[in-house]
């Protein structure tokens, strides 16, 4: 059973202990209690016109929190702080915490600390608890309270229904008829409760939830999805919602209640009883199993065997594992129901139950005391006398595994210190065989460690009296004999070692002079010839220089080159002298390095010959080099002339479409004369593509004489002549409807003043709130949908500019359409005469048949209180005979 259904009504003002937190931890039933405790905060919120987002964020400055709780309870908090320091945040969440405090909940673990930093665990707990005090709590059905009367309350109002069987907040409402019973239950008219199906969870569940939200004010707080989609929906959030339902009906609820209540009081009584006579046996039960269980806990008898100790050890974990915790759970359910027996006496106004003599809760309270005394020290006993016996055991295998390695390394250790293999060997040979003595040497001291443990194991085992102390003794005693002579052999075959070394050290010394001053020449001649043959890549005259210029200083340096190769070389002869005057055992070749002299005197050679093949290169590079840079300074000239022209010639025939100077034909004179200038440029433009093709077949890259290239100057240039081709169709497109609208010139002046002065982006184009404001200032008075309809004519392409053509088109279309209308108007007054309407047999009289049928199959009948059989009004008149768009 859950910890909630094992509670009465004042355990729910102890949330903590009966607030299952590892529960929270689960991320399905975290997303819901979220979701669920957030939209009930907000419920209550919204009478304070705010609400929160994230519940573990919006509550750490305890300003809504505190809000929260003085719309739920009706009554005022203390003032709250309004810094924004975290001191003020404690201080507002201490007050929240202490007015829940007020309502008798009793809070535990649940800090201002923890809210304040955003502890989302304790921030539902601390919500579940407000939501138990001041919407559960209060509930009570049929002398039952909080959670269980709201579960009878479910139970009751969907008994009649089937397929419905409430027993828990949980996986009986996964299926939403429970919800959807509920609401039909009391409004009939919202739900067709017979459509419903159970296998079709969802549909019940969003049907449940949208109707509960748009009649009766409860807002949304879980998703089907959450409740279908988890095994076991979350407690407390279904809890929380289905409370909601009982405050929406508790109206109906409260008469039934009434008449129920006397039934309950008889019922109430014989409970009681039975809960005495429950408590009072076992109470009885349980005090006899502790009188028993303390003597077997007392006994301390020891045992001489590990292994009878050891199921001493397991009896007792037997009697922890299997015996005790049933009684645990005794002691606690006889407490729960002790606590629950009174709290109903007292809420019936009946005396408080006294227990017989010597089984009250507080002398089983002492019992037990008496009973984890005794565990405990016999645990401490049976754990000393383990470690007793363990230590002896871990002793004596102790000194077995130390004796077995420390046998184990020195075996051959002897042999191996008595070879005479240095009377044979080289220097570098020699040397190793020095380092590895002293090796051996660090090894040996490092096994002095183990051979005193070995010896001090030894002496505590005989001083502890263990059985076999003479095998141990004597095993003690071989190995300490044979630890001193290896360190007699190992002091002997230093000596030897060392005084072998001093006769070949100083053939060995020159051998090292060799190696040092051989390797880096020969680095030197290999890094020499590498970069000698090494490919250069190039693109200004400056790189090259710089490359001439660290080639000289290289054949400055190859005289003093040639001396180090020569002390080389006779450091190596001084070594053969000395092998063939001292008959010294040399075998093999210089052990520091491989370089000979022969290759040494090859690789300096080589270096010599490439010297002047380098010159050369770095010659004809020089050259390539100068004719590029006159190919640049001559295209960057060009460039530097034709790229500022085609600016200017762009911003000329800007301006020159903007302004008003003169008619429209002076304007497209004063445009064509412009495109034959430019026209007339274009040599110019071809004799730089030339020079830009005589740079790209050189492989030049860059030009720092010049920040043009030919792709700017072709973009430009191609801009250039698409702009004053455009510009003078523009200027010939407004013409033709000047002549076609009859617009004068003046109009036509008005028309660019207008659309220059709203063009503040000087673009030539306006955009839409620019257009809108355009037309306000001409007097157009209209909502969004007019414009629309305006901007649908002007911007066919939903650009989001107007052009001045297109401007030009609508004044001159608007223009026309007053007169349209006009005509309409005059039409309509001569054929209707005094009337409101034309009926269908005036139309065919005064209009010609095909006309009249076109007319009479698009118009509307009137529908006006003047109207005939056959009646048609103005509008479906207009719109027939011109279109709705021209109107």
């Amino acid at each position: 059973m859950d910890h909630y259904d094992s509670q009465q009504t004042n355990d729910y003002m102890q949330p903590e202990e009966d607030w299952d937190r590892d529960l929270l931890l689960d991320p399905a039933w975290e997303k819901q209690q979220r979701k669920t405790f957030t939209a009930w905060c907000n419920s209550h919120l919204r009478k304070a016109g705010t609400q929160i987002e994230n519940i573990e964020e919006d509550f750490r400055d305890g300003l809504k929190l505190m809000l929260l709780l003085e719309v739920i309870s009706g009554e005022r908090l203390a003032k709250p702080e309004r810094g924004k320091m975290r001191v003020h945040k404690i201080s507002n969440v201490n007050k929240a915490l202490d007015f829940i405090a007020s309502k008798g909940v009793k809070l535990v673990s649940i800090g201002a600390e923890e809210i304040v930093d955003g502890n989302v665990k304790m921030t539902l707990g601390m919500i579940w608890t407000i939501i138990l005090r001041f919407a559960i709590q209060d509930i009570s059905v049929e002398e039952t309270s909080a959670k269980e009367g709201l579960l009878l309350w479910c139970q009751r109002k969907t008994a009649p229904y089937k397929n419905v069987n409430i027993q828990n907040f949980h996986i009986s409402w996964k299926d939403g008829l429970g919800f959807c019973a509920l609401i039909h239950r009391h409004r009939p008219e919202l739900i067709d409760y017979g459509k419903l199906r159970k296998d079709d969870p969802l549909t019940n569940l969003n049907t449940a939830f949208d109707v509960a939200e748009k009649y009766l004010d409860i807002p949304k707080m879980l998703d089907a999805e959450d409740i279908v989609g988890t095994a076991r929906p979350d407690e407390k959030a279904i809890m929380t919602y289905v409370s909601s339902f009982y405050h929406a009906f508790s109206g109906a609820q409260k008469a039934e209640t009434a008449a129920n209540r006397i039934c309950k009081v008889l019922a109430v009584n014989q409970e009681n009883e039975q809960l005495m006579e429950d408590y009072e046996k076992l109470a009885s039960d349980l005090l006899e199993w502790i009188r028993r269980t303390i003597p077997w806990l007392e006994n301390r008898a020891p045992e001489n065997t590990m292994h009878a100790m050891q199921q001493k050890l397991e009896d007792f974990r037997d009697y922890r594992r299997l015996h005790k915790p049933p009684k645990v759970q005794e002691k606690c359910q006889l407490e729960i129901n002790f606590n629950t027996l009174q709290t109903k006496l007292r809420l019936s106004n009946r005396p408080a139950f006294m227990p017989s003599e010597g089984r009250m809760v507080s002398d089983i309270n002492n019992a037990w005391g008496c009973l984890e005394q005794a565990e405990k020290g016999y645990e401490e006993w049976l754990l000393n006398e383990i470690r007793r016996l363990e230590r002896l055991d871990h002793l004596a295998e102790k000194f077995r595994q130390k004796a077995s390695i420390h046998e184990a390394w020195t075996d051959g250790k002897e042999a191996m210190l008595r070879q005479k293999d240095y009377e044979t060997a080289t220097l570098s040979e020699i040397k190793a065989l020095l380092k590895k003595h002293e090796a051996f040497e660090s090894d040996l001291a490092a096994h002095q460690d183990r051979v005193e443990q070995i010896a001090a194991i030894a002496q505590e085992l005989n001083e502890l009296d263990y059985y076999d102390s003479p095998s141990v003794n004597a095993r003690c005693q071989k190995i300490c004999d044979q630890w001193d002579n290896l360190g007699a052999l190992t002091q002997k075959r230093r000596e030897a070692l060392e005084r072998t070394e001093k006769l070949l050290e100083t053939i060995d010394q020159l051998y090292l002079e060799y190696a040092k001053r051989a390797a880096p020449f020969n680095n030197w001649m290999e890094g020499a010839m590498e970069d000698l043959q090494d490919t250069f890549i190039v693109h200004a005259i400056e790189e090259v220089q710089g490359l001439t210029t660290a080639h000289e200083q290289f054949k400055a340096t190859l005289p003093d080159a040639d001396k180090e190769r020569l002390a080389i070389l006779g450091i190596h002869n001084e070594v053969s002298k000395i092998v063939q005057t001292y008959h010294v055992n040399m075998a093999g070749t210089n052990p520091y390095t491989t370089i000979t002299p022969q290759e040494i005197n090859g690789k300096w050679d080589h270096v010599r010959q490439l010297v002047p093949r380098r010159d050369q290169a770095l010659t004809e590079e020089h050259a390539r080099q100068q004719h590029n840079e006159r190919l640049r300074k001559q295209f960057g000239a060009q460039a530097n002339v034709i790229g500022p022209w085609i600016q200017t010639k762009m911003e000329e025939i800007g301006r020159i479409s903007i302004e008003m100077h003169g008619t429209l034909e002076d304007q497209l004179s004063h445009l064509r004369q412009y495109e034959k200038s430019i026209v007339n440029y274009k040599p110019k433009i071809d004799q730089l593509e030339g020079d830009h093709q005589l740079i790209q077949e050189a492989l030049i890259f860059d030009n720092k004489h010049t920040n043009y290239t030919m792709e700017h100057i072709r973009v430009g240039w191609e801009q250039l002549l698409t702009t004053i081709a455009r510009t003078i169709n523009e200027v010939e497109n407004q013409i033709l409807t000047r002549d076609a609208k009859g617009i004068s010139q003046e109009q036509m002046n008005e028309f660019r003043a207008s659309f220059n002065h709203f063009d503040r982006k000087k673009t030539g184009m306006m955009d839409t709130d620019d257009f809108r404001a355009c037309l306000i200032s001409m007097g157009y008075n209209m909502g969004e949908a007019e414009f629309a309809r305006i901007m649908s004519i002007v911007d066919p392409n939903r650009l989001g500019v107007v052009t001045f053509q297109a401007f030009i088109d609508f004044m001159s279309r608007e223009t026309a359409d007053t007169d349209t209308a006009d005509q309409v108007m005059a039409s309509f007054k001569i054929l209707a005469g005094d009337k409101n309407y034309i009926t269908v047999d005036e139309l065919r009289r005064e209009l010609p048949p095909d006309q009249a049928e076109y007319c009479i199959a698009r118009m509307a009948p009137y529908t006006g209180p003047d109207a005939v059989p056959g009646a048609l009004d103005y509008m479906s008149f207009s719109t027939a005979l011109y279109g709705e768009s021209d109107l």
